[in-house]
């Protein structure tokens, strides 16, 4: 079976989790890339103590409901709490272990406060194709991988989103130990990819050979999950500083976005 290497990003902001999962498209061989934690960077410091923010992805799938990552201040000479394990790791279980074209696959996906502060949430995910030398592969479009959104409440920026991405915020604070509805239920990859083809046709004699190659052959296809939280002290301030977004912060602390 097939691996696909580690891919990290290194972008600076309030990220807390940074999640990376990809699936290895050829001759029903799979494999999937180790969830990645990645630094954290405080951009809003004049109303918070950043140790007390802590965040977590939970996943479930048809083998049950796991934390994936977290990252959490452990009260002790700054020094932070993270674990890792790997994303979409059990989701061919409800195969035998082979990735079926057209199916929705059981992948729920949700936010945990695990911090000591409650806090507003944040959600970009973000899906493409890469080839074997981890370059993109533009030939295949984004969006036959198919995330399934539940819409529970989750508000969906549209102005920040694309087919590549999806950029989602929860409303409303999420108090300590809480979590959220699921924002994703399910994953499937399109069955039209199977009519992804090319075909080279040569001649020699009296005979005509034609090729047909698939366009998935030796491609993964990338998902990643970036969580990010902010405080909800002087939040205006606060996500304006961190996520460089305009917001409206009603008194029972419903959060809307301004278009």
């Amino acid at each position: 079976m097939k691996k696909l290497k580690q891919m990290f990003s290194g972008k600076k902001s309030t990220v807390v989790l940074f999640l990376v999962a990809g699936i290895l498209l050829i001759s029903g061989g799979v494999g999937s890339a180790k969830a990645a934690l990645t630094y954290y960077s405080e951009h809003y410091t004049a109303q918070m103590e950043v140790p007390d923010i802590g965040v977590s992805l939970v996943e479930k799938s048809a083998s049950g409901s796991k934390n994936i990552c977290n990252r959490d201040y452990t009260g002790s000479s700054g020094i932070w709490e993270e674990t890792s394990q790997e994303l979409l790791q059990d989701m061919l279980q409800e195969t035998d272990g082979k990735l079926l074209l057209g199916r929705n696959y059981v992948e729920k996906l949700s936010v945990k406060n695990s911090g000591k502060i409650d806090e507003y949430v944040r959600v970009t995910l973000v899906k493409s194709w890469v080839k074997k030398d981890g370059t993109k592969e533009t030939t295949l479009a984004p969006t036959l991988i198919e995330l399934h959104m539940t819409q529970n409440g989750w508000l969906v920026d549209e102005a920040a989103s694309t087919e590549e991405r999806t950029v989602l915020y929860w409303p409303q604070i999420l108090p300590v130990g809480k979590t959220t509805p699921e924002f994703l239920d399910s994953l499937k990859i399109s069955e039209k990819i199977a009519s992804k083809v090319k075909k080279e046709t040569t001649t020699e004699g009296a005979y005509t050979t034609v090729t047909t190659t698939f366009l998935y052959d030796d491609v993964s296809f990338l998902v990643e999950a970036e969580v990010d939280a902010v405080q909800t002290h002087n939040a205006k301030d606060a996500i304006k500083s961190a996520w460089g977004i305009d917001v409206n912060i009603a008194d029972d602390g419903t959060l809307s976005l301004v278009p």
